[in-house]
């Protein structure tokens, strides 16, 4: 379930950013998820460490292993459980806003000409999208699962082959992308006449919207997977971080600079939203006979990459109610949360808001959470080095509690001293 964090950020992300912060912005995404992998590493290996078995499934994350660093004081974890929930709350309607503008930009495409947001055919849509988000919201864990399982995989790789085959279509603009991001990173008043701090932050902010390193909400899905040692999911998480932003992220950035469509039509770019500024990229970089069919298939992947996005932060949502109440009226009060604020977001896409209105929430809530992490990670660190000596030194490593000093009820049943 680790795929939900692979989704609609590496597109209007690194569009956003590189709208905001110029070409420069996608270098600074590199350096955040360079050291990004380091955090990753740490908080997937905690995460493992304390994570629990409930029935046939893991559970754990930041409000698990928070709980047991704090003096496995209840408290603790209510109150970070309730974090992650606000945090999942203020992210849902950016996402919601990106599946139906989407599925609106497919309409467009097909039909020749732009469909107004206040129509028949949006209504139709929002109305569709909110009952299918209500069925696997209220469908359980297992459901999404399932269903995100199918759906990730492929999206994901239709995603890349059609990105690398435009790539490799306009090989010769290839040298004005490193130019661009090298010199906009450290000059970028050559690039877009910005400030280098808005490089820097734009670079960061949307590094940090893409990879969620250090944020604490990778920790659920890493806690959530089978491992013979903590360690090896750690490092699969950092691996994660790594092909999140300096592969596919990079891959988006090469389609944004490559085509740098504000040059050449700076009206139209600055009118267009995030996700129409991708399409125009994507537009002058396609070969006229297959323009159509390129953004067809971007757009129905965008669209999947949003609606698993969204899905998920409810599951993950659930996840973390069952640390404070796993009664049925509780969860279904969370389910039903959920689906409620996505649907704010999908009418504040029929209202015609622009979706940086809606990024404003996202920031915040990757604030809060950030800083409720962090700490955690500080005073877990020294149990996520013992762990990690103890995965170097041994051929084939047992661990349990005698190997970080600190009770790990799952390990020590799963490997007897």
């Amino acid at each position: 379930m680790s795929e939900y964090a692979c989704g609609a950020g590496n597109i209007i992300g690194v569009t956003g950013a590189i709208a905001a912060g110029g070409p420069g912005a996608l270098f600074w995404m590199w350096v955040s998820a360079f050291f990004g992998m380091a955090t990753a590493y740490t908080e997937s290996t905690l995460a493992q460490i304390f994570k629990e078995r409930r029935g046939k499934e893991f559970v754990g994350g930041l409000p698990f292993y928070a709980r047991r660093l704090c003096g496995n004081k209840v408290w603790i974890g209510v109150v970070l459980s309730l974090v992650y929930i606000v945090y999942a709350m203020m992210c849902l309607p950016a996402q919601g806003f990106n599946v139906v503008s989407s599925v609106g930009a497919m309409g467009s495409i097909l039909s020749g000409s732009t469909i107004p947001v206040q129509s028949v055919f949006y209504y139709v849509v929002s109305l569709v999208v909110i009952v299918l988000v209500m069925v696997m919201a209220f469908g359980g864990i297992r459901r999404i699962a399932a269903v995100s399982n199918k759906l990730v995989p492929v999206m994901a790789v239709i995603y890349v082959l059609t990105v690398v085959s435009l790539i490799l279509i306009n090989l010769d603009n290839v040298p004005y992308f490193f130019s661009a991001v090298f010199k906009g990173a450290f000059t970028p008043e050559a690039v877009f006449g910005g400030a280098f701090g808005t490089v820097l932050m734009q670079g960061v902010k949307r590094g940090l919207m893409s990879n969620e390193a250090g944020q604490g909400t990778i920790t659920m899905p890493a806690a959530a997977a089978e491992a013979k040692h903590p360690c090896e999911q750690g490092i699969i998480s950092a691996i994660g971080v790594f092909l999140d932003t300096h592969v596919i992220c990079t891959m988006t950035g090469f389609i944004v600079i490559m085509a740098h469509r504000w040059a050449m039509e700076p009206e139209a770019w600055k009118a267009a939203g995030t996700y129409p500024k991708f399409l125009l990229s994507i537009g002058s970089m396609t070969p006229g006979g297959l323009n159509e069919l390129v953004m067809i298939l971007v757009s129905v992947c965008f669209c999947l990459f949003a609606y698993t996005c969204v899905i998920g932060f409810i599951t993950f949502s659930e996840i973390s109610a069952n640390r404070i109440s796993s009664s049925r009226p509780f969860i279904h009060f969370i389910r039903g949360l959920g689906v409620f604020v996505a649907a704010f977001g999908i009418f504040c896409n029929i209202a015609g808001y622009d979706l940086s209105n809606l990024w404003a929430f996202s920031d915040l809530g990757n604030i809060i959470i950030v800083y409720c992490n962090i700490p955690m990670l500080y005073i877990g660190f020294r149990y996520v080095m013992k762990a990690t000596k103890n995965y170097r030194e041994s051929e084939n490593p047992v661990f349990n509690s005698s190997v970080i000093g600190i009770e790990t009820e799952y390990w020590d049943r799963e490997n007897k001293n």
